[in-house]
């Protein structure tokens, strides 16, 4: 399964990216990736990883061609970006920031990292240029949903949704150590606002899950009795 993105800014800028979604650490692209994709680089606090093991960051040998490739062009210039997955197609014309932080978001989540790889159920459910609330509710929903499973085949349910919390918690950390990362590599600020706008929506759902939950209540329970 693959999503391709085409970001257009103008004829001498046009950008083609197609993402596997089931895709492994690639040993041959991490050694012809630049220093900064290095695991030592600002290795994330939770990371898992060993060096012997693997001598890059996946996730960053994953981004590091988007990032050089926007490198120094400014966030707010509009973009046409238009979005093919399996399912369908969409096309907006957005900010580069807005562009970039779906571009960016679907790499991360389907990357070898096995934190940022909790995330693949949602990138199978690509929504490119989600909302706030729309990015909570599929959150909550698709962890809802394999509480379900766990409750029919015998495990522990976590209906509280601590768990949810606990992983936005570690991918707090993430983001933040890949904020410093992309930091110290970008000259413009494209690249940094996009990842400043995708670590936000990450970290609403840690500091303030009730707040979020209830912003959500009016879209869940608009419908009545009509779901029960």
């Amino acid at each position: 399964m693959t999503i391709e993105y085409q970001i257009s800014l103008d004829e001498l800028h046009e950008f083609n990216y197609r993402i596997e979604l089931e895709r492994g650490y690639d040993l041959v692209q991490a050694e012809r990736a630049p220093k900064w994709t290095r695991l030592e680089h600002h290795q994330c606090s939770n990371c898992p990883l060993s060096q012997a093991v693997h001598s890059h960051c996946p996730a960053a040998v994953d981004l590091h061609r988007v990032i050089e490739d926007f490198q120094g062009l400014p966030a707010f210039k509009k973009a046409q970006v238009r979005v093919r997955t399996p399912e369908r197609e969409y096309v907006k014309v957005v900010g580069l920031e807005e562009g970039l932080r779906a571009l960016l978001g679907v790499i991360m989540a389907t990357s070898a990292c096995p934190v940022l790889g909790r995330l693949r159920p949602m990138a199978h459910q690509h929504l490119p240029f989600a909302s706030n609330q729309e990015f909570i509710l599929r959150a909550v929903s698709l962890y809802l949903a394999r509480q379900y499973f766990n409750f029919r085949e015998g495990r522990h349910a976590d209906w509280e949704l601590k768990g949810l919390v606990r992983l936005f918690q570690q991918l707090q950390l993430v983001n933040q150590a890949f904020w410093q990362r992309i930091h110290d590599t970008c000259e413009g600020d494209s690249n940094l606002k996009a990842f400043l706008t995708f670590f936000s929506m990450a970290s609403s759902m840690t500091y303030s899950l009730e707040t979020q939950l209830q912003k959500i209540r009016p879209l869940v329970m608009s419908a009545g009795e009509g779901l029960e």
